[in-house]
């Protein structure tokens, strides 16, 4: 099982905006799409930075409300991992527990092509355990 196949799924809509954009106008755009986190691309749609959730009560926190008048350059997490289409559910998993986040961008070719939810991946991991499950039962029961 790979992240292709979740793309394949659910399909390859992500939003994005520029690093511009105030954090105040991103906060929007999570809210009204009901994400939790959002890709900061360059006008060439090359990956800069991811501004999550976190990343925003970090900034409220520090900032107050000053903080939704600024760009999100200066909130979002600029060390974006991402994956690829070929990376394994597994790998996927890994790097998401490593990194402690909840959202990967998956890159194709130096821009952005998708992105994967942990949501996305136990989806996918259920349905694989369900699949294996029942092909089990069904061996036990014509043996």
């Amino acid at each position: 099982m790979t992240v292709k196949l979740i793309l394949e799924r659910k399909g390859y809509d992500v939003f994005s905006t520029p690093p511009e954009t105030t954090l105040g106008d991103a906060i929007t755009i999570l809210a009204k799409h009901k994400i939790g986190a959002i890709v900061v691309c360059d006008g060439n749609n090359a990956i800069k930075g991811i501004l999550s959730e976190r990343d925003v009560v970090r900034q409220i926190a520090a900032q107050g409300a000053d903080a939704l008048w600024k760009p999100i350059s200066e909130s979002m997490t600029m060390k974006v991992k991402v994956c690829s289409e070929k990376h394994t559910i597994n790998q996927v998993m890994e790097i998401m527990t490593q990194g402690r986040f909840r959202h990967l961008p998956v890159e194709k070719d130096g821009h952005l092509h998708g992105i994967v939810s942990i949501g996305d991946v136990v989806k996918l991991r259920i349905e694989e355990v369900e699949r294996e499950s029942e092909e089990i039962r069904s061996y036990i029961a014509t043996a």
